[in-house]
């Protein structure tokens, strides 16, 4: 196919782009930063550029990855986020379905950050009884910065377009799978390796899997239609573990991993006391096929092998 990934000098696009190319796709990487994995310097809100390369390019696919992100929230205004993340979402879709494109699907990345609320990420502080089961069918979405409320407005132009024109569109809410430092460090003195391991429990899922989730809702897009996903890490947690998740994390972990706490121990890390929700990624698996590869036993077999 002919693919357009969008936000392809990102730290997703880095990593996708490649897969894809090694499958045997022509891949156009769109971005307005340059890198060795984007072909055309530009951005999503340049209409006409959009025009362009999915006309010129002869775009069957597109895979929706730029975005103004959550650190963004620090150095742009309100306007910056509406622009790229609605306006620029708009452009595509719209361009998707003009007169004479050959775009057949359409995959766009969105984030579980639109799924939680000021009360979910208060969490226990708030008055949490328990941990939040976080799945496709949680709602009213109430999203608490303008970072989540752009990118529901930009599900929900996802979910028009597929109602208006039928176009297959498959939304990817991924986890966290970012480099920098997460805004969960403050829970526990400890490292960012020590957090991001810790959160393989219940939030996050490697780069390399955020990319392979992408292939796979490709592949199945004009199956499935128009539908959302969770993607992340698979939890070993059931929804009868959040009573006790909520105010002794590190006892439901041993649990299941009886050998943590040693392995963790040797590193001087430790776990969150407590953990406030959990990403139910079981309808990837179901309807998508898609299962990550790195969860936190993969995470502990590395520290066994010293890695």
């Amino acid at each position: 196919m002919n693919i357009l990934v969008t936000g392809s000098s990102g730290w997703l696009g880095q990593t996708l782009v490649p897969r894809l190319v090694r499958d045997g796709h022509k891949v156009v990487g769109l971005d307005p930063e340059p890198g060795p994995t984007t072909e055309v310097v530009g951005s999503v809100v340049d209409r006409a550029l959009v025009r362009h390369l999915v006309r010129d390019h002869g775009i069957e696919a597109i895979v929706h990855g730029a975005a103004r992100h959550k650190p963004h929230i620090e150095t742009h205004d309100n306007s910056e986020f509406v622009a790229v993340n609605v306006q620029g979402t708009l452009n595509l879709l719209e361009e998707a379905v003009a007169p004479g494109s050959k775009v057949d699907r359409f995959v766009f990345t969105s984030t579980t950050s639109l799924m939680i609320s000021q009360k979910i990420r208060d969490g226990k502080a708030g008055g949490a009884k328990e941990a939040m089961w976080i799945d496709e069918t949680l709602g009213p979405l109430e999203p608490r910065n303008i970072y989540g409320v752009s990118k529901r407005a930009a599900e929900e132009l996802c979910r028009l377009f597929n109602h208006l024109h039928k176009l297959p569109i498959v939304i990817l809410r991924t986890s966290r799978f970012f480099p920098e430092e997460d805004d969960m460090a403050h829970a526990i003195e400890q490292s960012g390796d020590n957090t991001k391991a810790n959160e393989f429990l219940f939030r996050r899922l490697s780069v390399e899997d955020a990319a392979e989730a992408h292939v796979a809702a490709l592949a199945k897009a004009r199956e499935v239609g128009f539908d959302t996903f969770i993607v992340s890490a698979m939890t070993p947690f059931s929804r009868q573990d959040c009573l006790e998740l909520i105010v002794d994390a590190p006892r439901v972990v041993a649990r299941y991993f009886p050998d943590y706490r040693a392995l963790y121990d040797k590193r001087g890390w430790t776990m969150f006391n407590s953990i406030d929700r959990v990403y139910d990624a079981s309808k990837a698996a179901r309807k998508l096929g898609f299962v990550c590869r790195t969860g936190f036993k993969e995470i502990l077999d590395g520290l066994k092998a010293g890695l």
